[in-house]
């Protein structure tokens, strides 16, 4: 019997992608400036048209001056993450 993985939580990521870039005061540009990201992409971001790279979810951790864990993390926002006990 295979065991698959629970999905991850792409909204609580795009969520928490929107609250941190609010609550900075930033507009898309500005995060588009200090990220070196397209505009368009970090609105697609938001707006759960696009998942992003790897890449793209570092340039934005350094850019918003957050561990890139805190916003991966949240892709186990609905369940345990693995290497932790469950309940």
């Amino acid at each position: 019997m295979t065991i698959f993985p629970p999905d991850p939580n792409l909204t609580a990521l795009r969520v928490e992608l929107a609250r941190l870039r609010v609550e900075r005061g930033w507009t898309f540009d500005e995060l588009a400036r200090r990220s070196g990201l397209a505009r368009r992409t970090l609105i697609d971001l938001e707006h759960g048209r696009t998942t992003g790279s790897l890449t793209t979810w570092h340039a934005l951790a350094h850019a918003l001056d957050v561990p890139i864990e805190h916003l991966l993390g949240t892709l186990c926002d609905d369940h345990t993450p693995p290497g932790q006990k469950g309940p």
